[in-house]
């Protein structure tokens, strides 16, 4: 399985960075794994939040369809699907089977771009509630992990 994730803004906080090492080193034999990091632009009196979240975008589309695989384009946002594990894990797992490069979206401050939104084929929620967009990270790859493990039939997730 090809997962990329593409986020905007470097990870500032050692201890995120921390989990997203470890989640991604107990990845590594199931899935190989790329996170692309783009410049995050900050809002100031020339650019506002919304012309922002613009020019992250153009970036990130940049990044989709050049592939010559079938992909899917997954972007966390708050008003996307949620899912439980176990319906996240089936998920993952129809890519296993087709052999699809899955590519997560983690937008910076501001969100994620219109453009962006619509060439999602899914919009994922994690919660109702926000969290940062440094955080989302590390719950993300610890959602694909727990998810790959259901699939593999790994002792990690309880139910």
């Amino acid at each position: 399985m090809k997962i990329r994730i593409i986020q905007i803004g470097k990870t500032k906080d050692s201890y995120i960075e921390e989990g997203i090492m470890e989640f991604t080193k107990r990845l590594s034999p199931y899935v190989k794994l790329e996170i692309v990091t783009l410049k995050e632009v900050m809002a100031t009196k020339a650019f506002t939040k919304e012309h922002c979240k613009e020019i992250e975008g153009e970036e990130i589309l940049k990044l989709l369809g050049k592939s010559s695989e079938p992909e899917a384009i997954i972007a966390l946002d708050e008003h996307g699907k949620e899912f439980t594990s176990m319906e996240f894990s089936k998920f993952l797992g129809k890519f296993f089977d087709l052999g699809e490069r899955i590519n997560f979206i983690i937008g910076g401050p501001y969100g994620l771009s219109e453009n962006v939104r619509k060439k999602a084929s899914l919009l994922c929620a994690f919660s109702k509630m926000t969290f940062t967009h440094q955080m989302i990270r590390i719950f993300l790859l610890e959602q694909i992990y727990r998810g790959v493990s259901i699939i593999k039939g790994k002792e990690y997730h309880n139910e």
